[in-house]
């Protein structure tokens, strides 16, 4: 049927097509159902995109569009569109086969992908993909074709620099906000070192989240190519780059599902790194009781990303870090950054077991890079930070992206939760604190979240401080409250 497009301006942030009940009726199409859409002219592109019905508003014989979706066309107010219903993409019959247990062609997780990247797989069918790979999990094979595919979906920049380094921790531990320590006495000491970071997926919050609280992170490529000639670095959110839009994509879904599937874990950190240039990565692996993996998995996930840095020919090291409790005090977006302040800030003091494993972690990119002799990388990251120079770097990096480093705010309610008993803390549950603080509004409500002021090993008497809840709302603070009552977060004996 042939149809005149209406005049709209709405973004749905995906190709969307609206019709008229009784139109969407002659076509024989249904609500969510795709349509496909076609310019009238020969060889032009099919579209498909989601169908929404109305009562009003729309005449017979018009279809009203998405902005996306007039982009994707090329069409405008008053131009004609042949529509019809459109069969479901040959991907999903592949996301079947993944499902169903399969080994995937290099062209079926292509077309997988870009299908994800044109909008021609709904949310459903995207979360089927990813749950899919999450139950049957990837050969080799199949995860550097998803890699290459993610790499090809976007864009892609090179720096000349010869010491172009990256770092990425699997996640899972509240606290370890190692990132913009690291960066910036890599960046300090003359290293080049563009970092991009996702937001949160099942923790409080992810390094953009806290980046956020004092600068911009969703800055175009261009922009972030002038910040890191400028200044040796960035922080910026990897999806505001356009140069893995699949992956973006899919960690948005992940994070709705609560899933982190370790064949897409690969592949999101290796495409990111990849896409940038990187030359030299350090990975860190947390494990134990309470990380994402256990110390057998850890190990087999290093094997893995060491087969992955050999075959795209980079020089890539697996730290396997212990991951039995939080780092740092503060969890969520402000609570983390003050941490990072107060170690980077000569003048103050930031949580020991952070600057350590900061120092840890750039003493051997540094070591790696052959800047320094082995053994010698701590001590020289050590003197960096020391020295305040890692403080004027991060300034820099901020100011360059749109901010400021200032004093943060809390969320204005808060409340301390006190021991009820004597003994020694020998267990922290990572998870369902990292579950709280996500409960108390992170990482949406940056100023919310959990201080700690004790770890493992530290010896408390009854009454004594255990930690310190913060959320935006009284009733919310009711909540998490409630929440904590019901959950065994800390083990004394």
């Amino acid at each position: 049927m042939r149809l005149k497009v209406k005049k709209s301006t709405w973004s749905a942030g995906l190709p969307v097509a609206m019709l008229r009940k009784q139109t969407a009726a002659k076509i024989g199409a249904h609500a969510k159902e795709r349509l496909s859409l076609t310019k009238p002219s020969k060889g032009s592109k099919e579209v498909s995109t989601i169908l929404d019905i109305v009562n009003s508003g729309i005449r017979e014989g018009e279809i009203q569009l998405s902005l996306e979706a007039k982009q994707k066309l090329g069409v405008d107010t008053g131009d004609f569109l042949e529509v019809k219903i459109s069969s479901p993409p040959q991907s999903l019959e592949f996301i079947k086969e993944k499902l169903n247990g399969g080994i995937l062609s290099d062209f079926k997780i292509k077309k997988i992908v870009e299908d994800i990247v044109e909008n021609n797989l709904f949310e459903s069918e995207i979360a089927l993909f990813i749950s899919a790979v999450y139950k049957t999990g990837m050969q080799f094979k199949e995860t550097i074709s998803l890699i290459e595919a993610i790499l090809s979906s976007g864009k892609t920049f090179s720096l000349k620099s010869k010491y172009v380094v990256d770092k990425h921790s699997i996640g899972g531990i509240p606290g370890n906000r190692t990132t913009p320590i690291v960066v910036s006495i890599c960046a300090a000491a003359g290293l080049v070192f563009p970092k991009s970071s996702s937001r949160a997926i099942t923790s409080a919050a992810g390094t953009a989240d806290v980046i956020e609280t004092l600068a911009k992170v969703d800055l175009p490529i261009e922009k972030v190519k002038k910040i890191i000639s400028k200044t040796n670095a960035c922080l910026v959110w990897g999806g505001s780059l356009g140069m893995v839009p699949a992956d973006s994509k899919i960690i948005s879904i992940e994070k709705e599902l609560k899933i982190d599937s370790e064949a897409l874990l690969l592949a999101s950190i290796m495409s990111k790194k990849l896409a940038v240039g990187s030359k030299y990565i350090l990975i860190d692996v947390p494990y134990g009781k309470g990380a994402k993996v256990t110390k057998q998995k850890a190990i087999k996930l290093k094997e893995k990303f060491e087969n992955l840095g050999k075959h795209f020919k980079l020089k890539l090291k697996v730290l396997l870090t212990k991951g039995n409790q939080p780092i740092g005090k503060g969890i969520g977006p402000v609570l983390e950054m003050i941490d990072v302040l107060d170690i980077l800030d000569p003048d103050k003091q930031g949580p020991k077991d952070l600057e350590k494993k900061s120092l840890m972690l750039a003493g051997e990119i540094f070591e790696l890079t052959k800047k320094v002799k082995k053994g010698q990388g701590y001590f020289y990251a050590k003197k960096i930070l020391d020295s305040g120079k890692a403080f004027k770097k991060f300034k820099e990096i901020i100011v360059a992206q749109g901010g400021k480093v200032i004093d943060l705010e809390l969320a204005k309610y808060k409340k301390v939760i006190y021991s009820k008993r004597k003994g020694k803390i020998i267990g922290i549950n990572n998870q369902e604190l990292a579950s709280l603080a996500r409960f108390a509004g992170c990482p949406i409500d940056k100023s919310s979240g959990i201080y700690l002021h004790h770890n493992v090993g530290n010896k408390v008497k009854r009454d004594s401080r255990l930690l310190t809840l913060y959320a935006e709302s009284n009733s919310r603070l009711k909540e998490v409250l409630k929440y904590y009552k019901e959950k065994d977060i800390f083990t004394i004996a």
